[in-house]
């Protein structure tokens, strides 16, 4: 297949490499340092599921230059999804399909808003990967997974043309549930409450999950983001929020979340796209989310002064 990666960071980086490594016709779209990087040395991808090395590797920061494709995987933050969906449109033909990979569950529509609905799909990933220096990804912990599919649940030619590629891989584990949309809310529902109760206290997971009124104040988001799910029609597994409970306190005590990371270190986070999505998506339903509103309240300060706002 013709896959474009969008964004040669963490995720990006280490999807594209495994693509590239098992013969996939791979383009990265990339920018600044990772760009020069990558043309000067090709992509290193050391991982704890083997090291590969991409040399000479297709890299530009010109989508027009690159031609339709066959599929998208679309690795920016939240926050970029709709800009870096307007810059792609030279790369999208008649069957293109775009997979996200964003934590969040409302970039398929913003996808579909700037290229159309016939593009968009679903999809998650679950990796710790990042960039360890320009043209060089280090994967740390967690066996990287991908999931996607259609938003009709059909599994369509081209969705399972993409899962087998990715099937390929070393490395990758791929799956097509029957609802792509349950299985995003399903990481969804941990993601957003980890990463702003983690961002509030400034404090690894092991902390607060331990300390009685933080790990009420988990239980309590949790249980919003479900009931929010319900209202939305999203097919959530009714012990959704147990099984996310127990696998919140099964993850290592030093963890932490990207947003959280973000926002403690002064930089723009998705903190829009994880706890002001439930905030936004509640508003508009006339439900109300306490505990998201509080932490989105809390941490829209830090936000804005990382954006050059007041």
């Amino acid at each position: 297949m013709r896959i474009a990666i969008v964004g040669a960071g963490g995720v990006g980086g280490y999807f594209g490499g495994r693509l590239a490594e098992a013969g996939e016709e791979v383009i990265f779209i990339a920018r600044g340092a990772q760009l020069a990087a990558m043309r000067a040395h090709g992509l290193r991808v050391k991982s704890i599921a083997g090291d590969v090395t991409i040399q000479p590797v297709r890299v530009t920061d010109d989508p027009a230059s690159v031609g339709p494709v066959d599929a998208v995987l679309l690795c920016v933050k939240a926050w970029q999804v709709g800009e870096a969906a307007v810059a792609m449109r030279p790369m999208i033909g008649p069957g293109t399909v775009v997979v996200p990979l964003e934590n969040g569950v409302e970039a398929p529509e913003e996808i579909a808003a700037a290229l159309g609905p016939g593009h968009a799909a679903g999809g998650l990933c679950r990796v710790l990967a990042f960039i360890a220096a320009p043209g060089e990804i280090h994967h740390t912990a967690i066996e990287p997974s991908l999931a996607l599919g259609e938003l009709d649940g059909v599994v369509s030619p081209r969705i399972a043309r993409l899962r087998d590629a990715l099937a390929r891989c070393r490395g990758v584990t791929v799956e097509v549930p029957p609802d792509i949309r349950a299985a995003m809310w399903t990481k969804f529902l941990f993601i957003a409450p980890v990463s702003g109760i983690g961002a509030v206290t400034r404090t690894p997971i092991g902390i607060f999950r331990e300390v009685p009124e933080t790990r009420r104040m988990l239980v309590a988001a949790l249980e919003e983001i479900a009931l929010r799910a319900a209202t939305l029609g999203v097919n959530l597994p009714g012990d959704a929020v147990r099984k996310t409970l127990a696998f919140t306190d099964a993850i290592p005590a030093d963890g932490t979340t990207s947003m959280q990371r973000d926002l403690m270190e002064g930089r723009p986070s998705e903190l829009d796209a994880q706890v002001g999505a439930v905030v936004r998506l509640a508003e508009r339903a006339g439900v109300d989310v306490p505990v998201h509103r509080f932490l989105y309240a809390a941490l829209l300060p830090q936000e804005r002064r990382a954006r050059g706002g007041p």
